[in-house]
């Protein structure tokens, strides 16, 4: 046994097993050091005339490797010494690709990014059936792009359309996906995982197997010993004519990149560098080369790690991952409570969803409560529909989804809530309701339970007055769709008990959310943001601004939806249900335009009702000219200036936010920035409200935002902290 700091070598039997296990880490990385341990361990391998074939395996229980070390990424700071990185990144795995002996992967658990590259110079690559295995490219999530040589062997292993789907989009393939795509070669069970693998390498040494590395057409095989009959039976694949129309010939290819190029812009609005160059990288290597192609890769990776974009990426990805070690509490030491079973109440899309969330991920049993046999049959169907859908794209079989259905069951009284650790409360938002639902759990449920509101704006201290055990109620603040949004926003009162906040911050994580923690207030931190950002745009709507325009202002600043689409996806009866307790608590700067009453009594609820600010058909959604009618100018609309609007509805947005960070509804400008991606939508690329507010200059937000003030009067008044920020030069984030 030889080993080194992260890897051991042990040679068996003519086969030489190179194990990763990085000291002291709970998954393996890629790094320089890492790389030159490697290195010295093939060299060492190349030397073993016992050794005729190599397995590379992780020593980790769960996991293969996750990617790059973002230290590391983050110690580059010019683009030179990060396009130095690349080069030796691929330099490295060229000689891996090169070595004279046979190499197989053997890979349980996630191959990610620099990972996945690593592998795709091996050989031969196993993969366990694991459901923690899994092979991606996850660059651009950090605003980059595969710099050891994966923009092109992808291409070269799995043809270019399957490539750029994976490099471009940046989402995982399952074991059985990604060997019928031809990234991987074989799938096993994880216990035979090695056995399998040192019998491949074996194998491979002598001859006896030989991969199937052909992708599409038959034509690609010429001159590679292919028969007539191979190449025929490549022309009778008509998937197989296809990728040879695009990807074999100068016009296919113009036109595939082309398409690739118009679909990207679409989705990126041209506010993501990384797709694009990731792009252009690819098709270089199509058309000048492999080592062109790696030298392309090389210059596109060191542009993209010191861009501003992937800095901003980078540092939600750490914030995000610094969450996941938060307890919401002062104490790092408070454990949170077991949790053998929840209970709902409300069986709507929200109290469903969460049944699903609960179920599916955290794997505990749910009750849910609703007031009829009606409300129960439609809260079982929607469950049971997230269910078939997960059966439907094969990520879950219909077994699994069976078992899991059957953790959920329904009542109209409170049966069942007796052992329920948790109840959490998704009913219609009026706070007597609310109290009333409190009161009641607190009767047939055990003296500790805990009782979890979603309520979106009311506040948790009056909710609370109901109970005997104000200590045990708190809030979990859930989006729609459940299933589908990832933040959680968990809201605790003065005298919310520590391990009632762990706790609730434990479900959320083990139900997939990321969660932010805020203290107790009128409409805490997402709604409370929300709302002047949505009436600002109302008042825009006022001043004769058409819906279409609104929308494609704020889209274009980088916001996933307009204003008014959101509008309507919430729901204008929601809205302005919000909006009136909203402006009850805060007063003339949150006063609406007298238009959303009009809305509601006409029937224009949003989306639900089919039709709002726009007419619903399926998924085609249009504006509806009509709707001008119940606006101010009626017909007679204005053409107002983009830029305007958009920074209008963006300092309503951030003002606020620095509001709340000032009056201690959030913990930090970290929860700030990241309950505003992830709950609202707000541009990642720009980091978040405060990480904008420090990019713009503090002192430059609060100019604007006095000189809207001037122009429109209370409801632009600048929130205190920003000045007090200006005068003593400080910034959200360090000096």
């Amino acid at each position: 046994m030889f080993r080194t700091r992260d890897f051991s070598l042990q040679t068996q039997d003519g086969v030489a097993i190179i194990t990763i296990d990085a000291e002291n880490e709970s998954v393996n990385t890629l790094s320089p050091e890492v790389g030159e341990q490697f290195e010295q361990l093939l060299t060492k391998v190349a030397g073993d005339a016992d050794a005729k074939a190599v397995v590379f395996i992780s020593g980790k229980k769960d996991a293969f490797i996750a990617g790059a070390k973002i230290e590391f990424l983050q110690s580059l700071k010019t683009q030179a010494e990060a396009t130095q990185a690349s080069r030796r990144g691929q330099a490295g795995f060229d000689r891996l690709d090169a070595f004279e002996k046979p190499v197989v992967a053997a890979i349980h658990g996630a191959a990610l990014g620099g990972g996945l590259e690593w592998v795709l110079a091996c050989d031969y690559r196993i993969v366990t059936d694991s459901p923690k295995t899994v092979l991606g490219f996850p660059e651009v999530q950090l605003g980059l792009l595969p710099g050891a040589g994966g923009t092109q062997r992808t291409p070269k292993l799995i043809g270019a359309q399957a490539a750029l789907d994976l490099i471009l989009t940046g989402r995982n393939l399952k074991p059985r996906k990604a060997v019928k795509l031809g990234l991987a070669d074989e799938v096993v069970p994880a216990p035979i995982l090695l056995e399998i693998a040192r019998k491949r390498a074996l194998e491979l040494a002598a001859g006896t197997l030989k991969p199937d590395r052909s992708r599409g057409l038959g034509f690609r095989g010429v001159g590679k010993g292919k028969g007539l009959a191979e190449i025929l039976r490549g022309l009778a694949d008509k998937e197989a004519w296809a990728e040879f129309a695009l990807e074999e010939n100068p016009l296919g290819r113009k036109l595939m990149f082309d398409q690739a190029r118009k679909q990207l812009l679409k989705k990126t609005r041209g506010k993501y560098p990384a797709p694009e160059k990731a792009l252009e990288v690819v098709r270089a290597g199509m058309e000048d080369g492999f080592k062109a192609g790696l030298e392309a890769e090389a210059n596109g990776f060191g542009e993209l790690v010191v861009s501003d974009v992937s800095h901003r990426l980078v540092e939600i990805f750490l914030a995000t991952t610094a969450l996941k070690k938060d307890n919401g509490t002062r104490d790092p030491k408070v454990k949170p409570r077991e949790v053998k079973k929840l209970g709902i109440l409300g069986g709507g899309l929200m109290g469903a969803g969460v049944a699903y969330v609960a179920t599916a991920l955290e794997n505990v049993p749910v009750r849910i409560k609703d007031k009829d046999d009606a409300g129960i049959a439609r809260a079982l169907a929607h469950v049971q529909s997230l269910y078939d859908e997960r059966v439907k794209k094969k990520s879950l079989t219909w077994r699994d989804a069976a078992a899991k259905m059957a953790m959920v069951t329904a009542t109209t009284d409170y049966s069942g809530f007796k052992q329920a650790d948790v109840v959490i409360e998704a009913v219609f938002e009026d706070l007597k309701l609310k109290q009333q639902c409190v009161r009641d759990v607190e009767k047939v449920g055990r003296p500790d339970v805990i009782f979890a509101s979603n309520t979106s704006s009311l506040p948790i201290t009056k909710i609370a007055e109901a109970s005997e055990h104000p200590e045990t109620v708190i809030g979990m603040h859930y989006f729609s769709p459940v299933n589908k949004m990832p933040l959680l926003e968990v809201i605790t009162h003065a005298k919310t008990a520590d391990v009632v906040t762990a706790t609730c911050v434990e479900i959320g994580r083990k139900q997939g959310k990321t969660v932010i923690v805020v203290n107790d207030g009128v409409g805490f931190y997402t709604s409370r943001i929300l709302a002047p950002y949505l009436n600002e745009a109302a008042w825009i709507l006022a001043e004769g601004a058409e819906i279409g325009d609104l929308d494609k202002a704020l889209v274009d600043f980088g916001f996933p939806v307009g204003p008014i689409t959101l509008l309507d996806e919430v729901g204008i009866d929601v809205a302005a249900k919000v909006g009136k307790i909203l402006h009850e608590a805060f007063g003339e700067r949150l006063l609406a335009p007298a238009t959303t009453d009009q809305l509601v009594a006409d029937g224009r609820l949003g989306r639900k009702s089919k039709k709002g600010f726009y007419l619903y058909n399926g998924k085609k959604k249009a504006v509806d000219p009509t709707v001008y009618a119940l606006l101010p100018h009626g017909k007679d609309r204005k053409r107002l200036d983009r830029h305007e609007m958009a920074e209008r509805c963006v300092l309503q947005f951030v003002n606020e936010a620095v509001r709340c960070l000032g009056e201690g509804v959030l913990r930090s400008p970290r929860d700030g920035d990241i309950g505003a991606i992830f709950g609202l939508g707000f541009p990642p690329f720009l980091g978040g409200p405060f990480r904008y507010a420090d990019q713009q200059g503090i002192g430059r937000l609060l100019e604007r935002t006095e000189h809207y003030q001037e122009k429109f009067g209370k409801r632009f008044e600048p929130a205190p902290l920003l000045a007090e920020y200006v005068k003593a030069k400080k910034k959200f984030y360090g000096a």
